[in-house]
């Protein structure tokens, strides 16, 4: 089994060795039953001593996620809702490289009637009549575009109308300046397998992004949470961090942050930015939510004020198009792009030309229009989530109203039982988005995320509701 260790760490290798193989069971990648390599085999492989691995594994039956038995080793421990064994045999003794997969594990739920872990907006709210019936008609008349290799880069018209996008919202970069991704996540992939290595530092805020926290995990970087506040991450506390450990990168979600729907205030920007400067470092700002205000545009990006190329821009417009289509615009400059774009190249050869020639016309001619009329949708679906709480949410549980996005960031009276919440949730078909998977290690957070707007207004009340009176029976 392998596992990165960072002996520089102000973490000791049990505890590291213990959330690798608690992240790596939590996301289902160890599979519950399965027998965990020997001590004796694992400190070999690990090239520590068996005292370290035992001081890990006592930790981790301590916690009750795995059972050890003298002369029989130590297995996952099982719980009511049994996996599915995959890969039992050698399968399940042939090594890979994944710290942890909680993107994977925790927004799988397919069958589930209410999907309140899913941050997503729903079918009838998005343009996919127009961007259907014009990927039609490049079907039928450009069918040359399926046999085509799309540039590196993106397809030049997309990124020439994405340019005026973003000229329009204080980002002043030409489309040599900008990449297209098949969405933000293979955006943020693409800087960490580019310039995040083993040991690497990475502030991200906390909480943070899982799909983030996954990639950079998978990098073996030493990820540092900062905690935030109203105004988003405390850079005061990042600065004081920074002096004791450089960040090779900082990774942010400044507007409406998923998950906790904060938005950084313009001072809090400004000081970031010139953090990375005094750093030399780069800045991931993403930025999958800031046309979905509700009342007031949000403050100008950190991208906005960059003058010398620290900030990876990332924008998805899947989100609020058509996520199928995974378009999304990465803007950086210089030396910085070049690399991103090499590593594109060998990543998946270019992302297809058919999609983005399928979402050029909508967002050249009717995206601002379209945008104006979705925030409507949503705030309305915001305030009806806001009244249930207000009416049926149990005495302890606090939120704060976003002002964009599309979701809630629910604060329960403790963080114990949060599984267990879950598992009945499920059980009445419903889900939701645990925060401790909004954390690397083992961190217990005591909130969890639903987002109002993936189902249609009826079943969002109606599960809402369902869910409100699950959480009193279960807190009370």
């Amino acid at each position: 089994m392998h596992i990165d260790l960072n002996r520089s760490s102000n973490k000791s290798l049990p505890q590291q060795i213990c959330e690798t193989l608690s992240q790596r069971i939590s996301s289902g990648l160890l599979h519950q039953g399965a027998q965990l390599p020997s001590v004796r085999g694992l400190a070999v492989s690990l090239k520590v001593s068996q005292v370290t691995v035992s001081k890990a594994y006592a930790e981790l039956a301590r916690r009750g996620v795995i059972n050890c038995s003298q002369g029989k080793g130590c297995f996952v421990a099982e719980t009511e809702h049994k996996q599915s064994q995959e890969g039992a045999g050698w399968q399940s003794k042939y090594d890979d490289y994944l710290p942890r997969a909680q993107l994977w594990r925790n927004f799988d739920y397919s069958e589930v009637k209410y999907p309140f872990h899913l941050a997503a907006i729903h079918s009838e709210l998005l343009p996919l009549d127009y961007i259907g019936a014009t990927m039609a008609s490049l079907v039928t008349k450009q069918p040359e575009l399926m046999a085509t290799y799309g540039n590196f880069q993106g397809d030049f018209e997309l990124r020439e109308m994405m340019s005026g996008h973003l000229q329009s919202r204080g980002i002043a970069l030409s489309s040599s300046d900008l990449m297209i991704t098949s969405g933000a996540q293979q955006g943020i992939d693409l800087v960490a397998r580019t310039f995040v290595g083993p040991g690497d530092t990475v502030y991200l805020e906390a909480p943070s992004y899982t799909g983030a926290i996954d990639v950079f995990a998978g990098r073996g970087a030493e990820m540092i949470f900062v905690p935030m506040d109203s105004e988003g991450m405390r850079v005061d506390l990042l600065t004081k961090m920074c002096d004791q450990r450089p960040p090779k990168l900082i990774y942010t979600c400044p507007t409406f942050q998923n998950p906790s729907g904060v938005t950084m205030s313009m001072t809090r920007r400004q000081r970031l930015l010139e953090l990375a400067r005094s750093y030399s470092c780069l800045l991931v700002e993403d930025d999958p939510f800031s046309d979905l205000y509700f009342h007031t545009p949000p403050p100008p990006s950190i991208k906005s004020m960059d003058l010398d190329g620290h900030v990876v821009y990332m924008k998805s417009f899947s989100k609020v198009l058509a996520p199928g289509c995974r378009i999304a615009c990465v803007a950086a400059e210089g030396n910085i792009l070049s690399r991103l774009i090499a590593a594109k190249s060998a990543s998946d050869l270019g992302s297809p030309l058919l999609t983005q020639r399928a979402v050029l016309p909508f967002i050249s001619k009717k995206y601002d229009t379209y945008v104006g009329q979705l925030r409507n949708a949503l705030r309305g679906r915001m305030e009806k989530a806001a009244k249930l709480l207000k009416e049926y949410a149990p005495p302890g549980v606090n939120w704060v109203l976003p002002e964009g996005g599309l979701s809630l960031w629910l604060e329960l009276p403790s963080a114990l039982g949060v599984g267990r919440l879950h598992d009945l949730a499920e059980r009445e078909s419903i889900s939701f988005l645990p925060g401790d998977v909004c954390y690397a290690g083992d961190t217990p957070s005591r909130h969890i995320r639903l987002c109002y707007s993936q189902m249609n207004e009826a079943d969002m009340e109606q599960g809402l509701r369902l869910f409100l009176r699950l959480l009193s029976r279960f807190l009370a």
